[in-house]
C-alpha cells in the first residue's frame, strides 16, 4: 500500500498582501483538492474562509482560536506553541486541533525564538493526544528521530523548497 507523503500544505506568505494571497491560495487550493492534500492558511481565518482552505495556522500573535472558530466553524485550527508546556495546556483548553512545536533544529526559513527538544515532544505527548506537528530545520539527517519519538507531522521547508542538490518532488521522495 503505498501512503501519501503530503497531507498538509501549508501556504505562508509573510511579505504579501491579503489580495495577493487570496489569488495565489486558490490556485493552490485546486492543486491541493487534485491530490487530497489539505490546504492549510497562515496566520488569519479569514483569508483561509475567502480561499476555502481546510483550515488555518495561528502564531501567538495572530487572532485567537475562538475568533478562528467563529470564522470557520469545524474546519481545521492549529496553533503554534514554540517550546511551553503552558502553551500547550492552554491550546489543550482552547481545543485546536493540532499544535505545532519548534524550533527543533536550525532554520533560514525564520529567526528562531524558541528552541524545542525530544524532551519537550515526550512531554506533549503524554499531556495530550492531539496531533503535534514538529517545525524547524527538519532535513533527511533529522527527520527520523522526530518521528521516532512520536511526532505525528512534520512541517519541511527549506529541504523541500530551497535544496540546492534535489527538486522538491525529488526531496520528498526521499523522506520515507
Amino acid at each position: 500500500m503505498k501512503t501519501r507523503k503530503v497531507s498538509f500544505f501549508q501556504l505562508r506568505l509573510k511579505n504579501e498582501k491579503p489580495n495577493k494571497i487570496i489569488l495565489i491560495g486558490k490556485k493552490i487550493k485546486k492543486i491541493c483538492n487534485k491530490y487530497k492534500v489539505k490546504l492549510i492558511i497562515n496566520d488569519s481565518a479569514k483569508l483561509a474562509n475567502k480561499i476555502k482552505a481546510d483550515g488555518c495556522h495561528l502564531g501567538q500573535s495572530d487572532s485567537t482560536v475562538l475568533s478562528a472558530r467563529k470564522i470557520l466553524k469545524n474546519k481545521i485550527v492549529g496553533v503554534t506553541c514554540h517550546n511551553s508546556t503552558k502553551l500547550i495546556k492552554k491550546a489543550m483548553n482552547d481545543e485546536v486541533d493540532y499544535i505545532a512545536l519548534g524550533s527543533f533544529y536550525f532554520t533560514k526559513t525564520k529567526k528562531i525564538k524558541h528552541k524545542a527538544n525530544i524532551k519537550l515532544l515526550k512531554t506533549a505527548k503524554k499531556m495530550t493526544n492531539i496531533p503535534i506537528v514538529a517545525i524547524g530545520g527538519i532535513k533527511f539527517s533529522n527527520y527520523k528521530k522526530l518521528l521516532l519519538n512520536k511526532a505525528n507531522f512534520l512541517a519541511i521547508s527549506s529541504y523541500i523548497w530551497n535544496n540546492k542538490k534535489l527538486m522538491p518532488y525529488e526531496a520528498i521522495l526521499k523522506l520515507k
